[in-house]
């Protein structure tokens, strides 16, 4: 039986400025960009069909112009996304010069395999020729052959730049690191997700101080959309087989993605080509297959015949055919050309399908960064098209302990995904400290109706999509790095703070948590071993800065939430925000500190998973607790350090306050350790 958990559900004003070209044909994200073409190093965040591939061709076009660059090299994850880098006729729309690859310079269309194409690579090089696409791959196995000097003075971009990873043993990265230490030549980098399911570092610290980032938010690009206004994320649990209850998430009137699960993950029945056949029944009656495309003809129950097409089929020419059909430029804008894509592994990073209203996901993915890839497959605009969701089905625990670990795991990624993507797609904060004697700080739009401190802390301003919020207490950022930091990348130390496996337990299911040991020993430690060139005042602005961001999210949807699964569909996430800050008449960091980040996830997980199964997820978590370890006792007693500056006393055992014991818990913990020393010396 399926359970519905209520998804954040976010809204956003459709008011088209996103798809607006300005006089050199540019959108709102690639006119930003361009604004940076003179960086020789340039990361562009962005989401999916927001334009990074054509803000690439404009950026360019101007170094190898204007700024001396001898050739570019575009470089892709796989071969289908090399067509986002085909010829454009960019000065129809008003720019000063078109985009053109020779056919010859298009790797990713050529046959044969990459030791065929590394020799092409040297072709190019060696010719007067401007622009080279290939694939990660060739790039790599050129830069082995070749040496990163052959590739001075050109410029090397990179698509879906998440696949880099500062880790020694990925190559991609050793060559980006070596070529970028080298300094002669230019990066610009492009992704819609920049952290990597692994936890990996894209780009070590010292490279990455070396990027101007040019940041485009989901929340920018979907409030700028003319048709899609509402977006829903959201998770189920079933029992048994999924294919049983599958059509009681899957809507058949809805435009559809359906990921099924890998062979080797627990929710797989281990035969795929089966479980296609069994969702192809539940939907209707087969009639046939369709001669021109391919796909699947299905009779629903209503008399309306479903097109649905098959990406699982290990029958290369069927689902070649199949997959020739779903990129056939003619049907692009066919919404009735298919109505049901199934996949596996395709139909994720690059596939563009407009009209797909829901992304639905059977298990859990490989990494937090292909949630997002699916999540963009239906976040993109089309005509009549005003609401879409993301649907994540997951297998509730069963009773052996085996399996029940894995389910936990599971059930522990499903969530993180969920704070994240929840974080991703709502504005962002902006953070100032309180100032008791100003109603208003210079410079700081509270949005219409002004700031009444007397009311609440909180203004939103419509045109740039941001939450302007003050917080007594909070530490402000010194450096520009930190500053940086908190303006652009609060994310990625989101992400990392909800993908730790031992945070996201304690934070759910250790009744006798203190919420400070998560807020800020462990997002302090989080903070430190991300950003260790930040001194520790501007390490805890940084720390502060994403706890408030994440809690705010978490307060927010609690406010809308509140005893109704239901109510959370249909209210603004902007409402909730704007009631937890109203609710909350004088807010402070200490507070926000207060607060368990996961504490609503817990209440959505004992709202609909069965008794039995939180239980037995429960009882996983328990038998793995630890007690305190001396690096966490050394990083309270750092925060006990900090209270006694602030109150002339060390904290107390006896103290009511839990934060406070705890603290004291941590000095104790660490006396024992020296005085056992002492002894055993």
């Amino acid at each position: 039986m399926t359970k519905p958990v209520p998804s954040v559900c976010v809204s956003y004003p459709a008011n088209g400025s996103s798809t607006t070209s300005n006089e050199m044909g540019m959108r709102a994200m690639q006119e930003r960009a361009y604004e940076k073409r003179g960086e020789q190093y340039l990361l562009i965040k962005s989401p999916p069909a927001s334009g990074k591939s054509r803000a690439l061709m404009f950026i360019a076009l101007d170094k190898l112009h204007n700024q001396g660059l001898k050739q570019a090299i575009i470089v892709v994850p796989e071969k289908s996304i090399g067509s986002s880098f085909a010829d454009e006729p960019l000065s129809k729309f008003g720019f000063w010069a078109d985009w053109t690859v020779a056919p010859r310079w298009n790797l990713c269309n050529a046959p044969g395999g990459d030791d065929g194409k590394v020799g092409s690579v040297r072709s190019f090089l060696d010719s007067d020729d401007q622009i080279l696409v290939c694939t990660h791959a060739t790039f790599r196995f050129a830069v082995d052959k070749f040496g990163i000097e052959a590739f001075d003075d050109r410029l090397i971009a990179v698509d879906e730049f998440h696949h880099v990873s500062a880790n020694p043993d990925n190559k991609l990265g050793a060559h980006l690191g070596a070529m970028i230490a080298r300094d002669k030549l230019h990066v610009v980098a492009m992704t819609g997700s920049y952290f990597r399911g692994d936890t990996e570092a894209v780009l070590g610290p010292e490279d990455e101080a070396k990027f101007e980032t040019v940041t485009y938010t989901y929340y920018e690009q979907l409030s700028g959309y003319t048709y899609l206004k509402t977006l829903d994320i959201g998770y189920f649990f079933y029992s048994g087989s999924y294919a049983d209850d599958l059509l009681k998430v899957l809507e058949p009137d809805e435009k559809t993605i359906l990921h099924i699960p890998n062979v080797n993950s627990r929710e797989s029945t281990k035969d795929k080509h089966r479980e296609v056949e069994h969702i192809l029944d539940a939907l209707g009656e087969w009639q046939g297959t369709d001669a021109d495309t391919g796909f699947q003809l299905i009779k629903r129950p209503d008399g309306r015949v479903l097109r649905v097409a098959d990406l699982v089929d290990d029958e290369a020419a069927k689902r070649e055919r199949v997959s020739a059909a779903l990129k056939d430029p003619g049907q692009k804008n066919n919404r009735d050309h298919v109505d049901i894509i199934i996949a596996l592994g395709m139909a994720k990073e690059g596939f563009d399908w407009i009209w797909c209203e829901h992304a639905l996901t059977v298990g859990y993915r490989s990494s937090l960064t292909e949630i997002v890839q699916i999540i963009g497959r239906a976040t993109r605009d089309a005509k009549g098209k005003t609401h879409s969701r993301f649907t994540n089905l997951i297998a509730e625990p069963d009773a052996s302990e085996e399996a029940v670990k894995e389910a936990v795991n599971d059930t522990l990624k499903a969530i993180a995904a969920s704070l994240l993507m929840e974080q991703v797609l709502t504005p962002k904060f902006e953070f100032k400290p309180k100032v008791a004697t100003n109603t208003a700080q210079e410079g700081f739009d509270y949005g219409e109706g002004g700031f009444d401190p007397e009311k609440c802390n909180v203004g939103f301003n419509d045109d740039s999509g941001k939450f302007q919020i003050e917080i007594k207490g909070l530490t402000q950022p010194k450096s520009p790095e930190a500053s940086r930091i908190c303006e652009n990348d609060l994310n990625e130390v989101i992400i990392a703070f909800v993908q730790d496996k031992t945070t996201i337990e304690r934070g759910l299911f250790d009744e006798e948590l203190v919420p400070e040991e998560l807020t800020q020993v462990r997002m302090g430690k989080i903070v430190q071993s991300k950003f260790p060139e930040l001194d520790a005042e501007d390490q805890e602005a940084v720390r502060q800065h994403a706890v408030a961001a994440l809690n705010f999210t978490q307060q927010a949807k609690q406010t809308l939430l509140g005893d109704d699964p239901e109510a959370q569909a249909n209210t603004a996430f902007v409402t909730g925000v704007r009631q937890f800050a109203m609710n909350v008449r004088d807010l402070d960091i200490d507070l926000i500190d207060r607060i368990n980040p996961f504490s609503e996830a817990y209440a959505i997980l004992a709202k609909t998973m069965s008794e039995e199964s939180l239980k037995q997820v429960a009882a996983v978590i328990e038998a793995k607790k630890i007690k305190l370890s001396p690096e966490e006792a050394r990083d309270l007693a750092k925060r006990a350090l900090k209270f006694k500056q602030e109150r002339g006393v060390l904290p107390s055992l006896s103290s009511s306050d839990a934060w406070e014991k705890k603290m004291a818990e941590g000095v104790a913990f660490l006396a024992r350790m020296k005085q056992e020393a002492m002894n055993a010396q």
